[in-house]
């Protein structure tokens, strides 16, 4: 990393950044789903509609409709949607499957594996063993691979065995039954064996069939973080050293090493604090988009993105926003920061509020337009966020 005088990144250059390099000003929407999944990193899956939405506020006029973007995710395969970082389900380019893999599921997968085994054989007082999982695990895996894409239920079918149930922390307050074949299917996903393949419902089912993940080379682990540190920085930077850590769940060490691996630049940051940037992203964008309106789905990838977000959400904001997990709910933005949150009532309307009104009435018509758009672009779908906010519950019963 280089020395010498470090340059200042204030949070308005900051906020043009956000507005180019995530496809929000007008004039940087893309013209694919690929391309702003490839802009952005990653989007997130948790919420089978964020990524539809996410990529719906990215696009240019007219942009690629929702049988588009299935299309790319379940029959062109140019999308996948898969565990990453965090043990989060993301909707990654199927390119930088194996970069997201050898950086940071490889570590997860084995906790993940380690952890089925013990409560297998403990909740089950011996009776299911490593050795039988193993069995259990080659039969279900030859039966997805003879049926394309299944559902678990039909994989129960062709090894009923999927069916036997295990105590999960027996004697605790959270002891809860569980089964074989939700445990195993996880862990199968982070040890990118299998992937989530198309909804059992429409594009907002939190529902899925699964099918065998497409084979992508081993990469040495720090090479994988080194390319993925890399990308986020030029999506997202300048970012803390605390971001790094929070948005990959590495240890620090790790970050370290990677961020010391691209040559990243320090720079000062509103506040005193000293954030990092690619050797290539140190100069001032060359424009100002000036004013732009968004709204974003719950979980966005820009909203969830930082884990230090005064520069773009205000504290005072975020008891509406968020729920008591940290979960980020739909929100609205005017030039580079939250400013409201909106919701969609009964009847599919979309409504908002601003929290923050000092873009005065540019940002009320700006927001009003972006609010049709989104209406088009769902064409009559309604989506009920998966983790709901105070704010969005509001709006979603009153419509005011």
């Amino acid at each position: 990393m280089n020395s010498g005088p470090r340059r200042h990144i204030g949070t308005a250059e900051r906020r043009v950044r956000l507005a180019l390099a995530h496809r929000l000003a007008p004039a940087a929407r893309a013209e694919h789903a690929e391309d702003v999944a490839r802009s952005l990193v990653a989007l997130h899956g948790t919420d089978p509609a964020t990524v539809y939405l996410g990529v719906g506020a990215r696009l240019a006029d007219p942009g690629p409709t929702v049988p588009d973007l299935e299309r790319a995710l379940y029959e062109d395969r140019t999308l996948v949607r898969m565990h990453g970082m965090r043990h989060t389900v993301f909707v990654f380019p199927t390119e930088f499957a194996a970069t997201v893999h050898a950086s940071t599921g490889l570590a997860v997968a084995a906790k993940a594996r380690a952890g089925l085994l013990k409560d297998l054989t403990t909740g089950s007082d011996g009776r299911l063993t490593p050795e039988w999982l193993t069995e259990v695990e080659a039969s279900a895996l030859a039966a997805l691979e003879r049926r394309g894409e299944a559902t678990v239920t039909e994989l129960t079918v062709d090894e009923p065995r999927l069916k036997e149930q295990f105590t999960y922390g027996r004697g605790k307050s959270y002891e809860a039954e569980q089964t074989v074949s939700s445990r195993l299917m996880r862990v199968l996903g982070v040890e990118g064996r299998v992937v989530r393949g198309r909804p059992l419902g429409s594009w907002t089912s939190t529902q899925f069939r699964w099918a065998i993940a497409p084979p992508h080379p081993e990469l040495p682990v720090a090479e994988a973080q080194s390319e993925l540190l890399g990308r986020w920085l030029t999506a997202c930077g300048p970012a803390t050293e605390g971001d790094l850590k929070w948005w990959t769940g590495w240890k620090v060490t790790d970050v370290r090493r990677a961020l010391a691996a691209v040559e990243a630049v320090p720079v000062s940051l509103d506040g005193g604090g000293t954030g990092y940037v690619m050797p290539d992203r140190v100069d001032a964008p060359d424009a100002d988009p000036g004013p732009w309106a968004a709204l974003l789905p719950g979980l966005d990838p820009t909203a969830m993105g930082w884990q230090e977000r005064d520069w773009y959400c205000p504290p005072e904001l975020r008891p509406a926003l968020f729920d008591g997990s940290g979960n980020i709910g739909p929100t609205v933005w005017w030039g580079g920061r939250i400013v409201g949150g909106w919701a969609q009532r009964a009847d599919g309307e979309v409504v908002w509020r601003l929290l923050d009104t000092t873009g005065g009435r540019a940002a009320e018509r700006a927001v009003t337009a972006q609010a049709a758009r989104l209406s088009a672009w769902a064409a009559g779908t309604r989506v009920t966020p998966r983790f709901r906010t105070p704010l969005e519950k509001e709006l979603a019963a009153t419509g005011s």
